[in-house]
């Protein structure tokens, strides 16, 4: 029996780049028929295992390569009909409790609205969300039973399994989010989709081919 290809979307609600990627996988997913699971990774941990650093930190003092940034995220967001984004003016934002509680609230099934209302509130309506009553109030707000998923979060079973995933996605290659996983091949950042679905195409077609 053939293994399903495997595609994956490791992200932080930290990087405004992975909210905005993550926006243009269900069309991919329409298109190909895949299907990503969703990867939450600590980005912190991840800078400090790589020496990497944010864009705010690395791209401070460079003459011309930040503006030329934001005019492609200008670009990106036409291209893709892109309205609510809105930068966050706390950026960047701790992320520890908000990647916990995307872990405790795949184990405890409620991921999807956990997820959607995570990115409103770092990037639709910014707040700043690694003040704990800023956190608490903003997902009681769309909803949320957040006081179980941050008791949820503190559990070790929920920790362990964002470090693993961490250091896995480093040990993969990984240095920055977002990454994807399309088989045993890495891509990174929102301008690689095009990439990761011509990927998607290719490998699924060899899969079948193997099948036959």
């Amino acid at each position: 029996m053939t293994v399903p290809l495997k595609v994956e979307f490791q992200f932080d609600f930290g990087s405004p780049n992975a909210y905005l990627a993550e926006i243009a996988l269900p069309g991919i997913e329409k298109r190909t028929g895949a299907k990503f699971e969703y990867v939450p990774v600590l980005l912190g941990g991840i800078y400090k295992a790589t020496g990497n650093m944010s864009p705010a930190d690395s791209l401070r003092g460079i003459k011309n390569k930040p503006e030329y940034q934001r005019l492609e995220t200008e670009r990106f967001l036409r291209r893709h009909g892109i309205t609510k984004f809105k930068y966050n003016p706390f950026f960047p934002v701790n992320t520890l409790m908000l990647m916990r509680g995307a872990v405790a609230a795949q184990f405890e099934n409620v991921f999807e609205p956990y997820f959607r209302a995570a990115y409103h509130h770092m990037w639709e309506e910014p707040k700043k969300m690694d003040d704990v009553e800023t956190f608490r109030a903003a997902f009681k707000s769309s909803g949320i039973d957040i006081d179980m998923l941050i008791a949820r979060a503190q559990q070790n079973d929920v920790k362990q399994k964002l470090i693993e995933d961490t250091n896995d996605a480093v040990e993969r290659g990984a240095f920055g989010s977002p990454t994807f996983f399309v088989g045993n091949e890495m891509f990174f950042g929102k301008d690689s989709l095009r990439d990761v679905e011509d990927s998607i195409v290719e490998q699924s077609s060899a899969l079948q081919a193997k099948r036959a």
